[in-house]
């Protein structure tokens, strides 16, 4: 782009890129997008002539909402067109507390492939820069009000584009703009083990959620490729390490599949895989994709794999089905191929 978009920058870096000064001009246009400005002329306490020349080297926002679609249940989602035509999306959850919590996007596609989700099908676009992954949660305020969470769960696999999503989180939690607390938010992972060591390592101190869908390893090859080169015992020495180094539990997520694992043998290498690990369990059925093999699980299916879970002395939720209506729950997000 030939604007500076100025969504992914903190206020010295505002001043830098359009060589501002004094410094405090910088602060005020950070807490105006924070706030979720959508033009320079909002912006009343700076002087006219700084309005005129923000609009000559910069845009506020690098993307721009395309759609709108609303479920009876209460879900957004948006579909946002990038600078270069690219369409991504992100939801907006309400919890039946009323907490909202901003679902979104770190890639355009996804190079993952996993077999029961709709964005994996898509292929792979680029990654998202962190201008356009703070705009996902700033265009849901815009649309829905004031959110309380963030979940890095998207479309795309987070630990590939990692520089952008600490970038986004450095702005989003900071104390001057939005200040979001970082147990506000939560990083989702098909386990890929370095990125979970990096992130243990360096930071941010945040949520982590592993997507496990099953602990029997051939099986999750089968459905999650990214297993022939991230094996189980090797991810699951990395939730450890990152759930003792954090000091923060971590999430093992699974779709449940109709007659693939959901049985009691699933069951059973799921609680040995969570076994002696700080992790709670949140259970989803499958949400259906139309081209895909695969079959919702029947409440008793749900219901009987949940009891084994419990019985083992494992914290276990039963997720509800979200944004089904507008394809916007989990594993039904994208719209157009990549490749």
């Amino acid at each position: 782009m030939d604007l500076i978009p100025l969504s992914a920058l903190l206020a010295d870096e505002i001043c830098s890129s359009l060589e501002l000064s004094p410094a405090f001009r910088g602060k005020q246009i950070f807490k105006w997008i924070s706030l979720g400005a959508e033009s320079f002329d909002q912006m009343t306490n700076l002087p006219k002539d700084l309005r005129s020349l923000l609009q000559e080297k910069a845009v506020l926002r690098s993307s721009s909402v395309n759609q709108v679609f609303r479920d009876k249940d209460g879900t957004v989602k948006l579909q946002i067109k990038t600078h270069d035509g690219l369409l991504i999306e992100t939801v907006l959850l309400t919890d039946i507390e009323g907490r909202k919590t901003a679902c979104v996007s770190c890639q355009a596609g996804c190079a993952m492939a996993c077999a029961f989700c709709q964005t994996g099908h898509l292929g792979f676009a680029r990654n998202l820069t962190a201008a356009e992954i703070v705009e996902q949660f700033l265009f849901l305020e815009k649309e829905c009000g004031e959110l309380q969470n963030i979940v890095f769960m998207g479309m795309g696999e987070p630990m590939l584009n990692l520089p952008a999503i600490r970038k986004a989180i450095e702005v989003l939690t900071h104390k001057d703009g939005r200040a979001l607390g970082t147990k506000r938010i939560t990083l989702s992972t098909c386990g890929l083990v370095k990125g979970i060591y990096d992130l243990a390592d360096n930071g941010p101190k945040i949520r982590l959620a592993l997507s496990l869908t099953t602990a029997d390893e051939d099986l999750r090859k089968e459905l999650m490729p990214v297993s022939k080169t991230n094996p189980l015992p090797e991810v699951r020495k990395a939730i450890d390490y990152y759930a003792k180094k954090s000091g923060r539990r971590v999430t093992l997520e699974a779709a449940l599949l109709a007659g693939k694992n959901t049985g009691p043998e699933s069951a059973r290498r799921m609680i040995d895989f969570a076994r002696g690990i700080d992790v709670n369990i949140n259970l989803i059925p499958w949400n259906p994709v139309e081209s895909l093999p695969f079959e919702e699980p029947s409440r008793q299916e749900c219901e009987a794999f949940v009891r084994q879970l419990e019985e083992a002395g494992l914290n276990v939720t039963l997720r509800r089905r979200r944004g089904a209506g507008i394809n916007g729950a989990c594993g039904q997000l994208g719209s157009a191929k990549f490749n």
